[in-house]
């Protein structure tokens, strides 16, 4: 990835693995091996739990220990009502930025 594009990953990653979590329960690495999956290949491991991290302490997410079958109990993060609230302030507002820069890439700039 290219700074350009790691720098603007940075300002969505939380959307992102929120919506990740909308769709089904998971542990860092899981969702660090989806993305890398879907081409985001140069995430680290360490940003993925920092987030996580972050969102379970701004009450985004509900936490479960579960017992791993190597090392110690994993940590499964399902996304909660307080954190499908916020993920829908982050739909709206990409959906506006999205709006705004496609007028702009074709070169309206009446709106």
């Amino acid at each position: 990835m290219g700074k350009q594009l790691t720098e603007m990953l940075k300002g969505t990653l939380e959307g992102i693995v929120l919506a990740i979590l909308a769709g089904r329960s998971a542990y860092g690495y899981e969702i660090t091996a989806w993305l890398r999956d879907q081409g985001f290949s140069d995430i680290a491991e360490g940003t993925i739990y920092a987030l996580l991290v972050r969102i379970e302490q701004r009450g985004f997410v509900d936490v479960e220990k579960v017992p791993s079958e190597k090392g110690p109990p994993r940590k499964v993060y399902s996304l909660n009502a307080q954190g499908r609230e916020y993920l829908q302030e982050f739909w709206r507002n990409w959906a506006f930025l999205a709006e705004r820069l496609d007028h702009l890439h074709k070169g309206d700039r009446s709106t």
